[in-house]
C-alpha cells in the first residue's frame, strides 16, 4: 500500500505543474490590469507602472510563472491584489467552510442515497424502484440555485425555522453553525443523493445477479445476510468510486450554493476573485482545489486497496 501511495503522489506532481501553468496562463490572458485594482481607475500612469514593477508584471510570462511556482513550493502563493493579504491566510479562513459544506453534503448523500439504491435494487422493476428512479431524475434535473430558493421560501418565509443567510464557525456556536448549514447541505446534497442512489442500485443489481449470490441463497443464507454481507460488500468498490469522484466534483455546486446562502467559502472566494480581477487569489484558490481533488483521489485509491483483496494481491 505504501508503494502504491508513493507512486500516486509522484504521478500527481506533473498534474499540479500542468494545472498551475494553465491557471496562470488564463489569469494572464484575462482582460484587466491589477494596478487598476490596487490604485483605482483614476490612478496616474506613473503609479500604475510602479505597482507593475513591484508585482513583477513587466517581466516575461515564463519568468513570472517560474517565480510563482518556486514560491508556491515553499508555501508562498502570493498576495491578494485587492486587500494585500497573503493568499495563504485568506484560504485558511475559507477552506474550513467549504470542507464542512462538502463533507456534510456527501454524508447526507451517502446516508440517504445508499439505502435508497439498495431498496431499489432489491425491489427491482417494482413500484418502489420506479419511485426511486423518478425522484433521482427529478433531483438531478433541478439546478442548485432553484433548490436553494425553494428551501429558503419553505424553511425561512413559511415555517420560520432557519435563518436564510450567514455563517457562524462551529467552534464559536455549534448549534447556530448547524442551523446555518442545514439548507446549504440539503441544496448541495440533493443532487448527490440521486447520483449515489443510482450508482448503488446499478452496482447492487449487478452483484445480486452473480453466481455466488445464488449459491449463498441455495445454502440457506438469510436474505439480509445475502444483501448486506455478500451483496453490498462486493458492490462497495463501485459505490466508493462514485462517492470519491462526486466529492471531488462538488466544487462547482459549492460555488452556487455558497453564493445563494452567502457562505464565506472557497467557491465564493474564487468567484469574487475572478470578477475583481484578483489574479493572485484566484490562482491560489484554484491550486488548492486541484490539490484537494488529488487528495480525494488518493484516499479513494486507498479505499479500493482496503475493500478489494484482489487489489492487495
Amino acid at each position: 500500500m505504501l508503494k502504491m501511495l508513493i507512486l500516486r503522489i509522484i504521478q500527481s506532481i506533473p498534474v499540479l505543474v500542468i494545472v498551475g501553468a494553465v491557471v496562470f496562463s488564463i489569469a494572464v490572458a484575462l482582460p484587466g490590469d491589477p494596478s487598476l485594482i490596487i490604485l483605482g481607475e483614476n490612478a496616474p500612469e506613473v503609479e500604475r507602472q510602479r505597482i507593475r514593477l513591484e508585482l513583477g508584471l513587466d517581466r516575461p510570462v515564463l519568468v513570472q510563472f517560474g517565480d510563482w511556482m518556486f514560491k508556491a513550493v515553499q508555501g508562498d502563493i502570493g498576495k491578494s491584489y485587492k486587500t494585500g493579504e497573503p493568499v495563504v491566510s485568506v484560504l485558511a479562513a475559507r477552506i474550513p467552510v467549504t470542507l464542512q459544506l462538502a463533507f456534510l453534503s456527501m454524508l447526507f448523500a451517502v446516508v440517504v442515497g445508499v439505502p435508497l439504491g439498495m431498496i431499489a435494487a432489491i425491489k427491482r422493476n417494482s413500484w418502489v424502484d420506479a419511485v426511486v428512479s423518478v425522484l433521482s431524475v427529478s433531483a438531478l434535473a433541478m439546478p442548485f440555485f432553484w433548490v436553494g430558493i425553494l428551501l429558503i421560501m419553505l424553511f425561512t418565509l413559511k415555517l420560520r425555522l432557519l435563518p436564510p443567510f450567514g455563517y457562524v464557525p462551529f467552534s464559536e456556536d455549534p448549534v447556530q453553525n448547524l442551523r446555518f448549514m442545514i439548507m446549504p447541505v440539503l441544496t448541495l446534497g440533493s443532487a448527490y443523493v440521486a447520483l449515489v442512489a443510482r450508482q448503488t442500485r446499478a452496482a447492487m443489481v449487478q452483484v445480486l445477479s452473480s453466481d455466488y449470490i445464488r449459491t449463498a441463497r441455495a445454502k440457506g443464507a438469510s436474505e439480509l445476510r445475502v444483501v448486506t454481507v455478500h451483496g453490498f460488500r462486493n458492490a462497495l468498490v463501485a459505490i466508493v468510486t462514485v462517492i470519491g469522484l462526486q466529492f471531488a466534483g462538488m466544487m462547482g455546486g459549492a460555488v452556487v450554493t455558497e453564493t445563494v446562502f452567502q457562505l464565506p467559502g472557497l467557491g465564493r472566494m474564487i468567484t469574487n476573485a475572478i470578477f475583481d480581477r484578483d489574479y493572485g487569489l484566484m490562482q491560489g484558490g484554484v491550486l488548492v482545489v486541484v490539490l484537494g481533488v488529488i487528495i480525494v483521489n488518493l484516499l479513494t485509491d486507498m479505499a479500493y486497496w482496503l475493500l478489494d483483496p484482489r487489489i492487495q494481491r
